[in-house]
């Protein structure tokens, strides 16, 4: 079968690499669609990251560079391995993309995305979205329903979002400010809204300013090269600030806005990953005891994701932006969300 595979930075390949086959405990899954993500942007532009590098294969997969990509994927159960119960033949499905080691104190208090081995399918090995067909054990796979395949890509992001949401603490009649309106601060904005949260996007870009509107997820958007964010946002709460804030674009600047926005006692999350250390105004987190909280993949959050599709809570469609072919996958998917990401939000891939 056909596969994108990372063979270093800058260097992505369409291969021809045998189809896996299924175990025991696992499903053969027929990929329908993949997003790209902005890990598989930083591995592309920066990698190896989580790609293992060569001569350094991964403690839990095996695997060393070059592998398949891809782990925001939907598709369809083709197959079944021995003693599979609770899935068949015929179900759309998602899937959780990890590798854990279920034997670290993380892993054995619960927190199997904070595994000390923690690696995941489609960038350390497994096989990945990016390619045909992928074999998954069932305890990764999420069944979908009658959420449509190309939406369903979505679920992973989604899961993101969900859990940063979680981690906030967030809640009914809250006024939420989320630093930019990429894929995940669009995302985080919808299931803000979908739990009663007033959403205030800020954002630079026209294009995706006009998607957070578009969309619906914010309620308000502000410029801060436009207006004063912080008056604006004061006007908005009564003078009291935001109750939480979302750091999605992983810019020092929008860090430093978001510590003066929210309300003394308020929460920070941060969402996005970091190219390079940040500094941060202790003093500020000091004086008003914020909290600042990181937040990484997601944790018994599909689930939840899913429901909140299946329920009409949260709308997916507007968020996809193109359909490519795999062979087109740098072209016309990596470098149009590295060029002109401006424009594109979420650019699915039909493997």
């Amino acid at each position: 079968m056909k596969a994108a595979r990372f063979h270093g930075r800058n260097d992505i390949r369409i291969d021809d690499v045998p189809e896996p086959e299924v175990r025991p405990g696992t499903v053969k899954i027929q990929v329908a669609w993949c997003g790209i993500c902005g890990t598989d942007l930083h591995e592309y532009l920066e990698g190896p990251i989580f790609v293992p590098a060569p001569g350094h294969p991964h403690p839990l997969s095996g695997e060393e560079a070059p592998v398949t990509m891809g782990h925001e994927f939907s598709g369809t159960i083709v197959e079944v391995g021995d003693g599979v119960q609770a899935l068949a033949v015929g179900d759309n499905v998602v899937v959780e993309p990890y590798f854990v080691c279920d034997e670290c104190p993380p892993c054995k208090a619960g927190n199997y995305h904070l595994c000390t081995k923690m690696g995941f399918i489609g960038l350390s090995g497994g096989g990945g979205g990016l390619g045909g067909m992928v074999v998954v054990d069932t305890r990764w796979v999420h069944k979908v329903g009658n959420i449509p395949l190309d939406q369903a890509a979505l679920i992973e992001p989604l899961s993101v979002a969900h859990h940063a949401v979680a981690r906030s603490g967030a809640k009914p009649g809250d006024v939420a400010l989320v630093g930019g309106s990429g894929p995940i601060g669009l995302l985080t904005a919808a299931v803000l809204k979908s739990q009663g949260v007033t959403t205030v996007i800020s954002e630079l870009s026209a294009a995706r300013k006009d998607k957070a509107m578009s969309s619906g997820v914010a309620d308000y958007v502000i410029d801060p090269s436009q207006e004063d964010l912080q008056e604006r946002l004061l006007e908005l709460t009564n003078g009291v600030g935001a109750d939480v804030a979302f750091e999605c674009a992983g810019v020092n600047a929008v860090l430093d806005t978001l510590l003066t926005a929210v309300k003394p006692a308020g929460v920070v999350v941060n969402v996005s990953i970091w190219g390079r250390p940040a500094t941060v105004d202790m003093q500020k987190i000091v004086l008003k005891e914020i909290d600042l909280r990181g937040t990484i993949a997601y944790v018994r959050d599909h689930a939840a994701a899913i429901k909140l599709v299946q329920e009409g809570k949260v709308d997916l469609e507007p968020f996809i932006t193109a359909k490519i072919a795999l062979e087109d996958l740098v072209e016309q998917g990596f470098n149009t969300l590295i060029h002109h990401n401006d424009t594109a939000v979420k650019i699915l891939v039909h493997p």
